[in-house]
C-alpha cells in the first residue's frame, strides 16, 4: 500500500515503538515531501527534550527514541523533491482552504495518486482519500490473515 504521510502522523507513531513498527512494515511504502521531514524532524526533538525534561523519559531512552526515529526517516520513508509536485500548487491549496500550509502533501497525493495518512481532519474534502493509523492497523492485519 502506497500512502503520502502527514507530519501529524510521523510525529506521533514515531515515539510510540507500535508506529516505529508500523512504519517499517514491508507492506507499506511511504512518501514524504523535504518541507513534512523538515517539520517532522524539528517537532520530534522538541517533544523528546520536552518529555525527558520533564521526567517521562530518561535521557537515554530520550536519546534513543530519537536515534530509532530519525533512523526510520532515513531509510523507510520515500522523500519526493518538491519538483515533482509544485506544478499543483495552487490546485493543492485550492482543494485545503482550511490549512492551505499542508498544500504540499496534498500535491504529492495527487501527482502520486496516492492515499494520505494523517489524523488532520483539514484534509478532509480534499478529494485524495485519507487512512487514519486505527483503520490502517485493521486493514493490515485483514491483508496479513
Amino acid at each position: 500500500m502506497m500512502l503520502i504521510v502527514d507530519t501529524n502522523i510521523l510525529v506521533g507513531e514515531l515515539l510510540r515503538q507500535r508506529g516505529r513498527q508500523l512504519m517499517r512494515n514491508p507492506a507499506l511504502t511511504l512518501y514524504v515531501t523535504e518541507r513534512i521531514v523538515d517539520e517532522t524532524q524539528y517537532e520530534l526533538r522538541q517533544r523528546v527534550t520536552s518529555m525527558v525534561s520533564r521526567g517521562r523519559l530518561s535521557e537515554a531512552i530520550g536519546q534513543g527514541i530519537l536515534e530509532e526515529a530519525m533512523s526510520i526517516i532515513e531509510t523507510d520513508l520515500m522523500l519526493v523533491a518538491q519538483s515533482n509536485y509544485s506544478h499543483l500548487e495552487t490546485t493543492a491549496r485550492n482543494r485545503i482552504p482550511r490549512d492551505p500550509d499542508d498544500w504540499y502533501t496534498v500535491a504529492l497525493a495527487l501527482v502520486m495518486n496516492a492515499a494520505i495518512w494523517t489524523s488532520d481532519c483539514d484534509f478532509l474534502g480534499c478529494g485524495c482519500p485519507t487512512w487514519t493509523t486505527e483503520t490502517l492497523l485493521i486493514q493490515l492485519r485483514i491483508s496479513e490473515g
